[in-house]
């Protein structure tokens, strides 16, 4: 397998140096068929970019497969599909997120196997960064597209107020832990060839945080802000939110195993 990388042209604090998207094209046939992973926004870079490696390729863009609904992954479907009419796209549901994006999406179940130029992916649904996340296992190469499950040399935030969880997001590392893969393709960032040390050490890390959550209520701090000035503490202002998603995605996942309270937004250990 021999993914063609496509930057989706939108870099920025929270996406670094922008979206990897990754075209896959049949090794034969008329025309040679291909299929994109992931959407980006819809730059006209980006376009332009997708239109030479197609032609290059001498490919028809046969499918697009969206690992999901965040508008950083998706929000070009309209562009593409305007430019590509017979391109069939396809992910998990999430019904109040894919209406923003006007095009008809095929909808993709966990384990169902799909063609990618004429690679198999087995479709994995992998939520827990937001609830119709999905990554794209290669048996063949043991690869995974994992979208936005981890990233090379950064964390990757749970946005609690969109739909993340983290109990969810640390069972779909776990799953893919289990596969045993040996590179990981991710939407940010570069490739991972050690795919066993990444998810091992993002699992390491978020029971770090865990920990420091709850050594934060048990030293008297009862907001998800002050909680979060107390653990990140020296971080940029413009990244605070994000580490408020991420500490009141741990207070979910501690409320819901009665370690952590919630009362008229004050938070206590149990």
């Amino acid at each position: 397998m021999k993914p063609i990388l496509l930057f989706a042209h939108n870099p920025s604090a929270m996406t670094g140096p922008g979206n990897n998207t990754y075209l896959l094209a049949s090794a034969g046939g008329i025309p040679i068929r291909a299929a994109l992973i992931d959407a980006g926004i819809g730059a006209p870079e980006y376009l332009a970019d997708l239109d030479a490696a197609l032609t290059d390729g001498h490919a028809r863009l046969e499918t697009v497969l969206v690992t999901h609904g965040h508008p950083d992954h998706a929000g070009g479907a309209a562009s593409i599909a305007a430019a590509h009419p017979s391109a069939v796209f396809a992910k998990y549901p999430w019904p109040e997120e894919d209406a923003q994006y006007p095009v008809s999406w095929q909808r993709l179940r966990d384990g169902e196997v799909v063609v990618a130029g004429d690679e198999p992916l087995t479709v994995l649904h992998t939520p827990g960064h937001s609830p119709d996340h999905l990554a794209f296992w290669h048996a063949p190469s043991r690869s995974i597209f994992t979208g936005d499950l981890v990233a090379l040399g950064t964390s990757v935030m749970i946005h609690w107020s969109r739909g993340g969880d983290l109990g969810q997001y640390l069972a779909s590392l776990e799953r893919l832990l289990e596969l045993g893969p040996t590179r990981l393709l991710p939407a940010h960032g570069p490739a991972i060839d050690d795919p066993q040390a990444i998810l091992t050490g993002y699992l390491a890390h978020r029971r770090q945080r865990e920990a420091q959550v709850v050594e934060a209520l048990r030293r008297g701090h009862t907001t998800v802000q002050a909680i979060a000035e107390s653990i990140y503490d020296g971080l940029a202002p413009a990244l605070l939110p994000a580490a408020q998603e991420n500490v009141r995605a741990h207070l979910e996942k501690l409320k819901a195993e009665k370690i952590a309270a919630h009362d008229d937004d004050r938070w206590t250990p149990t």
